[in-house]
């Protein structure tokens, strides 16, 4: 604990990455009572304000049919927290006990599942998850499971490597005279040799997780309106630029900040369980 304070004291940018996080959590967690509309982030109209720029009743401007952009924003910052944590609490079990036992079995149980991940990883994961949601219905359900099977495949790779360099490791060899099961091994001695990488790349790829939804929103196959999404808000304002500007730039500058905040995080976590090994 003490060495992680220091690290993020040494570095302002990993102290930026904590803040900006911390920042969008609370918002997502807290919406109901930060939002100054909370009703906003349905089917609601008031056309008495549509359309207008940012002011002291709405700081961020209204939508074409008068929505508060930042009571939205708020709310979409809780669906791709809740799409990302649920993307990944999925993807990386799966990911990670693939390229485990394929790492330290060898064989035929490698040659199997590599070259299945090696097919998911063939496809560029945007377009499998466009296909994906052209044959599904736009859902929030759907998108999460589109994006959770073009993320697997970067986890079993990732561990893979690792399991197979610690394979041939000493303490992997004395386990192995001992008597130790194949389970035991894979997931008592190598798995946690495997944790700092995982953990680095989770915090990544939640940045990356909500570029892919608010990609697959603003292509309308994610998160389908009135449910509030900030690719879907991008798409939106993009056809009425420059005039109404705020529809696209306070939406942009929303994914802007949560990613910057992951990688930001992602690279101080990189250097402290770094120095923890």
């Amino acid at each position: 604990m003490k060495r992680m304070i220091i690290i993020l004291l040494r570095n302002p940018l990993s102290l930026l990455g904590v803040i900006l996080v911390s920042l969008v959590v609370l918002a997502a967690i807290f919406a109901d009572f930060i939002a100054p509309f909370p009703d906003h982030r349905g089917a609601i109209a008031d056309f008495l304000h549509f359309n207008q720029g940012p002011t002291s009743r709405n700081y961020m401007g209204t939508d074409l049919v008068g929505r508060d952009l930042f009571s939205r924003i708020i709310y979409a910052f809780r669906i791709s927290l809740i799409l990302g944590v649920v993307v990944l609490a999925i993807a990386t079990p799966v990911g990670t006990f693939v390229g485990l036992f394929a790492g330290y079995l060898g064989g035929k149980v490698e040659f199997i599942l590599m070259r299945l991940t090696d097919v998911f990883l063939s496809i560029p994961p945007l377009v499998l998850a466009i296909a994906m949601m052209g044959v599904l219905e736009p859902t929030l359900m759907n998108a999460m499971l589109a994006v959770t099977v073009m993320w697997w495949p970067w986890y079993a790779r990732l561990v893979y490597n690792i399991a197979r360099s610690e394979r041939e490791e000493g303490y992997v060899l004395a386990a192995e005279v001992i008597g130790a099961s194949n389970i035991h091994i894979a997931l008592r001695e190598i798995l946690p040799n495997c944790l700092p990488a995982i953990i680095t790349k989770m915090t990544l790829d939640m940045g990356f997780v909500i570029i892919i939804a608010s990609s697959l929103s603003f292509l309308g196959l994610g998160v389908q309106p009135p449910t509030p999404d900030l690719g879907s808000m991008v798409a939106e304002g993009a056809r009425y630029l420059p005039d109404s500007w705020w529809l696209t730039v306070f939406p942009g500058l929303a994914i802007l900040i949560a990613v910057f905040g992951f990688n930001l995080i992602g690279d101080a976590l990189r250097e402290i369980l770094g120095a923890d090994q």
